[in-house]
């Protein structure tokens, strides 16, 4: 009788443990979940405005151009905004989103610029039905805050572009595309306000280098200025 009573304090003991160990799980679970959902600092929401000024000695061409979903590279490929503390690192700043990622930022900027610019007949996204002569791809492959050794990080950005006959899918000319412009301040804020610097910089770049490819390709008449 001894030797039950002892095997069923010892069993009760033991489940006891199971018990405080089961609890204790149940409240590690609960308090990641609460962490994760519901204690989120709340993120401030940037959203660069870059007015580009087309240039009068662009050429004008009669065509029409299609601009495609520019590619991301990697991580910058959502509205986290990357930034780089260190050559070789790569971070995202906390509490701060971007309004749109950074490919559909670019698109948004060198399409408006070649709207605006009355330079072509017609320009539009890709997938719009504009019966384009032309395609525009773009490769986002750098997009952001780089310290560079510096205390103060500059909005970098390094974009690729292609400009391709929509006949026959033939390439007709590719130009890498690069920006750097120093922030005024550290503060994200004054980071945010030189990628809308770099941003419209780079647009303007490639709108011009987009009319003068298109130009020089004998497919496409030139219209003059």
């Amino acid at each position: 009788m001894k030797s039950d009573r002892a095997g069923m304090g010892n069993r009760e003991r033991g489940m006891a443990g199971v018990s405080r160990l089961v609890a204790a799980l149940l409240a590690v679970a609960v308090g990641g979940c609460s962490l994760v959902g519901g204690s989120k600092e709340p993120s401030t929401i940037y959203a660069p405005m870059p007015r580009v000024q087309a240039d009068p000695a662009w050429p004008t061409l009669d065509a029409q151009l299609a601009i495609g979903s520019p590619h991301v590279a990697g991580m910058l490929d959502g509205t986290r905004i990357a930034v780089r503390p260190v050559p070789g690192e790569l971070q995202v700043y906390k509490g701060a989103l971007w309004a749109k990622d950074p490919g559909e930022q670019l698109r948004d900027a060198v399409l408006q610029t070649l709207e605006e610019s009355g330079k072509l007949a017609a320009v539009a996204r890709q997938g719009s039905g504009l019966a384009a002569d032309y395609r525009l791809e773009l490769d986002v492959r750098r997009f952001e805050a780089d310290y560079a050794g510096g205390a103060v990080p500059a909005a970098t950005m390094e974009v690729n572009a292609k400009l391709v006959r929509s006949v026959g899918q033939s390439l007709v000319g590719t130009r890498t595309f690069r920006q750097a412009v120093p922030a005024s301040g550290a503060d994200t804020a004054l980071v945010t306000r030189a990628f809308g610097e770099a941003l419209g910089m780079i647009a303007h770049d490639i709108a011009g280098w987009t009319l003068a490819t298109g130009a020089a390709d004998p497919g496409v008449r030139d219209s003059g200025n």
